[in-house]
């Protein structure tokens, strides 16, 4: 009997280290609770086999497996196990006393069960074996109760060594639940320090992951050491920088190396020298090198661990800022190229006075001077209102106001000054093709603006013709914009003056200004749309413009709000 008790004891404990062992080295956490409920089920059924008797009262410790796989698995495998042990009672039961087992176990021992097994494991460690070896106090009241039935209905002749050897048997459940909880909690505070650690461990390999492809992107050069100068890492930046240095390795072949490899000489190489300088304990410093036409910001950084202060290694960060640095100069020459546009205009518009009285005294000397000097005011007054319009194209290229706007058809704006170009194209023997499209939306624009626009790149195209040339304008609608062309059959701009047509001040004509174009260019910047010329010489020039429908169709709505 002895012998199967020892077995019984070691089934008992069996789904523990089953569990464990299996967990270590699976580790599937969806299915946990299916496994106790497989390896306490199973427990339960071969404890039936080895189940000992003392003159037919059964002992086992099928409750062991019931409690603790109950407990730590949850509600749904305490109903398992309990449809399994009712299951594997009916096998064992011979009398009423069985019964009584059955009944206690349903209407005390899985209530119980009941109570605690959501919340187990927030419960601390003590107050865990208080609740398992009160439930186990619980069994055995009601194996008490289930022998007392079983002496008097079945076996009144029991001795005193049979009632201590099922009382030493009972008892072992105390010494099973111990172990149990023991080797459970063990277990569970083990795989809490390994899920830390794994956590732990998961976070510091995301943030290393983050530095190493911020250091990867980032247009910084940067080289980091160890505590003995051996390189460590090193970007694709910092090669590029010291290709003439590296002389073509990669990086894995520098990785590993003395960061002595990059410099021949100490007192020679400002970036050996600041790695040499962080590495023995200097925080940052930073120099300006300039080579082979670039200029760079050198910083040498010390690394220190954070807990002992001690020196673990340095940084090397190398950044080109020529571009930067020409940018700086760029917009410092533009600063000042707007102070003196500003300063032209204040002036030329003070030179516009003047000219306006000479222009009036010159005409009223012509009306008093004979009829053969009459040909040089004319010429003088010529002269002067070619002046006074190239000073009012000058200003309103000057000025970057804000304009006016309202919703028309661009059509409108051209039958407008359609005479104007008729006129226009009549007097130098020219012809005028006008194609529109049937269906065109209406756009924000500013009237005074879109008739200056139209006029000289009409007037443009017309100059560049001989007589009987033709001028074209046309309009197209499409999904995203609207369009506008201005051709003319002239001798067209030769390829290399293309890239400067709307610079100010540069003209391809002999008497032109070179301040029509970028006047346009102005203007359409103000409306948010675009201007390109196409031109090939000997076909002719097309000036094409457009306007954004979805920039314009804001434009309305912010317009209708603002009503």
């Amino acid at each position: 009997m002895w012998k199967l008790i020892l077995l019984q004891f070691i089934l008992a404990l069996l789904p523990v280290f089953i569990f464990q062992f299996w967990y270590d080295y699976s580790k599937p956490f969806k299915r946990v609770p299916y496994l106790l409920i497989l390896f306490c089920g199973a427990c339960v059924t071969l404890g039936i086999a080895v189940c000992a008797e003392v003159k037919g009262f059964d002992l086992d410790y099928l409750y062991a497996q019931l409690i603790i796989g109950s407990l730590y698995g949850g509600p749904w495998v305490t109903l398992a196990l309990t449809a399994i042990y009712l299951f594997a009672e009916q096998f064992m039961m011979d009398g009423s006393w069985g019964w009584i087992e059955m009944a206690g176990t349903v209407l005390f021992v899985i209530p119980i069960i009941s109570m605690f097994n959501q919340r187990f494991y927030l419960v601390e460690r003590r107050k865990k074996y208080l609740i398992v070896f009160g439930l186990t106090a619980v069994v055995l009241l009601i194996r008490f109760c289930a022998l007392i039935n079983f002496n008097y209905a079945q076996h009144p002749d029991m001795r005193f060594a049979d009632y201590a050897a099922i009382a030493i048997h009972q008892l072992g459940y105390f010494v099973i639940m111990g172990l149990a909880i023991f080797f459970s909690e063990h277990f569970v505070q083990h795989q809490h320090v390994n899920y830390e650690l794994h956590k732990i461990s998961n976070s510091f390999r995301i943030e290393v992951q983050k530095l190493q492809q911020f250091i990867e992107e980032t247009p910084l050069g940067v080289i980091f050491v160890d505590q003995e100068g051996t390189i460590t890492h090193i970007n694709e930046m910092a090669i590029l920088l010291l290709k003439d240095k590296v002389g073509g390795r990669q990086r894995q072949d520098l990785i590993g190396q003395p960061f002595t490899i990059l410099y021949d000489h100490i007192e020679k190489d400002v970036m050996g020298r600041l790695l040499y300088q962080a590495l023995n304990g200097h925080k940052i410093t930073t120099e300006y090198v300039q080579e082979q036409g670039k200029i760079f910001v050198n910083s040498g950084i010390c690394v220190r661990d954070i807990q002992n202060n001690e020196i673990i290694g340095a940084a090397i960060i190398a950044h080109d800022i020529t571009e930067l640095n020409r940018l700086r100069d760029e917009v410092g020459r533009m600063e000042r190229l707007s102070l003196v546009g500003q300063m032209a205009a204040s002036i030329t518009h003070e030179i516009r006075n003047p000219m306006a009285v000479i222009r009036g005294f010159v005409q009223l000397m012509r009306e008093r001077s004979p009829d053969n000097q009459k040909e040089y005011y004319r010429i003088v007054m010529e002269e002067l209102d070619r002046a006074n319009s190239i000073i009012s194209d000058f200003l309103s290229l000057a000025q970057n106001r804000v304009i006016e706007k309202n919703s028309q058809s661009l059509h409108d704006i051209i039958n407008e000054i359609l005479p104007l170009l008729w006129a226009d194209a009549n007097m130098r023997g020219q012809s005028l093709e006008l194609r529109l499209t049937d269906q065109i939306p209406m756009l924000m624009l500013n009237e005074k603006e879109m008739k200056q626009l139209i006029l000289n790149l009409a007037r443009n195209g017309m100059e560049a013709m001989d007589q009987h040339g033709i001028l074209s304008l046309e309009t197209a609608t499409f999904e995203n914009y609207v369009e506008m062309r201005v051709s003319d059959t002239g001798s067209g701009i030769p390829q290399e003056k293309l890239e400067h047509l709307f610079e100010p001040f540069y003209t391809t004509k002999s008497h032109g200004t070179g301040l029509g174009l970028p006047l346009c260019l102005s203007i359409m910047e103000r409306h948010g749309g675009v201007i390109h010329v196409d031109s090939k010489e000997g076909a002719g020039t097309t000036f094409i413009v457009r306007f954004d429908r979805s920039r314009n169709a804001y434009e309305a709505a912010a317009a209708l709000s603002r009503d």
